[in-house]
């Protein structure tokens, strides 16, 4: 079965995997916003899980912020993106549990193995199940 296909530009797909290295002990979290289906903004949100190590929690605050700015930007909800330092760039069990929009793409950085960082994106329905999508990374226009 074919996987879905989602273009992701390069230069934002860096601006996470850039982000997850200045913050390799902790998991790092936020938003993407799009503008007619193309990711185009990265809002960055503090993780204030009480184990930020392994787990992420949005601040609530900073999440009402980020979806306000997309708002007034005209821009969608497009991804919501965070990090495994130490473990695998697949949804955890946590992960599944606690997906909140299943409109969105999940997209996880993993800094799991040494000098190789890891990108990978997912779609969790209500039945918190993860699909994998195949992200086709492309240059900015």
């Amino acid at each position: 079965m074919a996987s879905e296909e989602i273009p992701l530009p390069r230069s934002l797909a860096n601006q996470l995997l850039h982000y997850a290295q200045t913050s390799p002990e902790t998991e790092i979290c936020g938003l993407i916003g799009a503008k007619g289906g193309q990711a185009v903004r990265c809002y960055p949100i503090k993780n204030i899980a009480s184990d930020p190590q392994g787990h992420y929690l949005l601040d609530p605050e900073e999440h009402i912020g980020a979806l306000r700015a997309m708002h007034e930007r005209g821009e969608q909800l497009f991804a919501i993106f965070h990090s495994h330092p130490a473990a695998p760039a697949v949804p955890s069990a946590t992960d599944l549990e606690l997906a909140a929009y299943p409109e969105a793409l999940y997209l996880i950085v993993s800094l799991n193995t040494k000098g190789v960082l890891e990108l990978r994106g997912f779609r969790i329905g209500g039945d918190r199940q993860a699909s994998e999508v195949t992200l086709l990374l492309e240059q900015n226009e």
